[in-house]
């Protein structure tokens, strides 16, 4: 089994000034329970991605050339995942979470699910756009319940912002779409502004999009729903 490290934020330098770069991720403490670590050992050699810095070839490594190529960041335990990519048998899901409990739990449900289009990198999602996957590769993304830095001053922390969309842009297909789903209605008018300030990306709803019948409800949002709290969807298509 690999070794399972946290990634550290970009340390403050004297000698230059210091730039917060993105991250995809807060950091977090999580405990293995025994079916993850047997999970980890067991399933990862075969549905686990090692982090370079050199292009993937995503034909190679699914095993199938034509397949549309979905990218899923920070997939949380991975029991959404785990669902679309049944829903979806026809896709490919990369999935990228840096969590290792999460990592274990999702290769868990795949072995319990004899679910085979999935495959895993665990490290930061942005290093993963920037140095693993290729220009115009991708033909969709998922971004589930980022974690909010709903606060308008974190804006900086926010994985969704111009910086970051113009990265995803560049590894999408034309018609390709960029799907974002949040609990935090604050986030959601975030991520709406952001979106529709790219001229690469086009709305298809006027504002918020219903809920695509591929994402399934977390038994978190189904009971959150039940007290009244809302999600919101946004689907955006690559120009």
């Amino acid at each position: 089994m690999r070794p399972m490290t946290e990634i550290d934020p970009t340390p403050e330098s004297s000698e230059a000034p210091y730039q917060r770069r993105i991250r995809s991720f807060v950091l977090r403490q999580g405990r293995l329970t025994k079916g993850q670590e047997r999970a980890l050992e067991t399933a990862w050699p075969q549905f686990g991605i090692e982090y370079v810095e050199q292009t993937l070839d995503l034909a190679h490594t699914f095993g199938r050339n034509h397949s549309p190529k979905i990218l899923e960041i920070g997939f949380g335990m991975g029991d959404a995942t785990a669902k679309i990519a049944q829903t979806l048998p026809d896709n490919d899901f990369l999935a990228v979470e840096v969590h290792t409990p999460g990592v274990g739990s999702l290769l868990k449900l795949m072995q319990e699910g004899d679910i085979r289009n999935i495959r895993i990198l665990q490290h930061d999602a942005v290093e993963v756009l920037q140095n693993m996957l290729a220009d115009a590769s991708l033909d969709g993304v998922h971004i589930f319940f980022p974690d909010p830095w709903h606060k308008k001053r974190h804006h900086k922390r926010r994985l969704i912002q111009a910086e970051f969309i113009q990265l995803l842009c560049s590894k999408l297909k034309a018609g390709a779409y960029i799907h974002v789903a949040t609990d935090w209605q604050e986030y959601a008018e975030w991520v709406l502004e952001v979106l529709r300030a790219d001229p690469q990306l086009q709305n298809t709803a006027a504002e918020y999009a219903e809920k695509p019948v591929y994402r399934p409800l977390t038994k978190f949002e189904n009971r959150g729903l039940k007290l009244g709290h809302g999600v919101w969807d946004l689907v955006f298509k690559r120009i």
